[in-house]
């Protein structure tokens, strides 16, 4: 009798953990915003850019799968930090249809944008079913371009003395790294918007020798304690989140994303990351 009422009450605890953390992991953390504050040692900074913050935001995701007024309040309460530059690295719809871009346009009426600039770049996402939509990808731009935002396609541009190098999308369309970063110029203060950071390991840097901001990997949404998450959309699987050395005088970091593929989040918070230029 004794054991037969100690399995039942494990299996009820068990029961019991199972369904406090599946709550938690669908209606808690999904939402659970964090600010992540990390300084940015930029060579050939200008005097009047140390000191100064630069916010990334990644894949923010807009479509059915969550409800995307999160997003909203994300963007208004991040507004209130007054940033100078503001970044946005791709996948800003899950495309199902010609719905997500009226979602946009709604959520961009409070988009963030920086004192000194706004920049962007696309994800694969931004490019419709299979990656493959070049008229997905146009209205995305057109809608981000009209919110204040400059979508960068394998191009740099220069605010306030801080040089911006945006690569198009790895599985898009319009891949070309090599375009722009042949004509690199170290001795500028360079920061490069790329979405997925496999492009990491291609052989297109020309001895680029700063930082490297990505998303795409949404930090695997899903990690277990003290293990790899344990699905990642990248080949590198070193490649999940946060800030990593890639020894040979590149930085790379990885934003865990503040939207979300699905509504569902575990041991990752959803991130909005804050630069101190120095």
């Amino acid at each position: 009798m004794k054991r037969r009422r100690f399995i039942k009450n494990t299996v009820k605890g068990a029961i019991g953990v199972g369904l406090i953390g599946g709550i938690y992991s669908w209606q808690i953390e999904p939402f659970w915003l964090e600010f992540v504050k990390k300084k940015m040692k930029l060579n050939n900074l200008p005097d009047h850019l140390k000191g100064k913050t630069l916010i990334q935001i990644s894949d923010i995701h807009i479509g059915n799968r969550f409800d995307y007024q999160y997003i909203i309040d994300s963007f208004k309460k991040t507004q209130l930090l007054n940033p100078d530059f503001v970044v946005y690295t791709g996948d800003y719809v899950s495309y199902e249809n010609e719905e997500q871009f009226s979602q946009l346009e709604e959520v961009c009426k409070h988009i963030v944008k920086g004192r000194f600039g706004t920049v962007g770049i696309l994800g694969n996402h931004d490019y419709g079913k299979n990656w493959a939509e070049q008229n997905v990808a146009d209205k995305i731009s057109s809608i981000l371009e009209k919110s204040g935002v400059s979508v960068l396609s394998n191009e740099e541009k220069n605010i306030n003395g801080l040089n911006i190098i945006g690569l198009d999308d790895y599985w898009g369309l319009n891949f070309n790294p090599k375009k722009i970063m042949n004509n690199l110029d170290n001795e500028k203060a360079n920061v490069v918007l790329c979405h997925n950071p496999d492009v990491c390991d291609l052989d297109v840097w020309n001895n680029y020798k700063s930082w490297i901001l990505s998303g795409h990997t949404h930090g695997g949404q899903v990690k277990p304690p003290f293990l790899n998450p344990p699905l990642l959309p990248v080949k590198n699987k070193k490649y999940s989140s946060g800030k990593i050395n890639l020894e040979d005088g590149r930085t790379l970091y990885i934003n865990r994303a503040l939207g979300h593929l699905w509504q569902v989040r575990f041991n990752v918070r959803p991130e909005i990351t804050i630069f101190e230029l120095e």
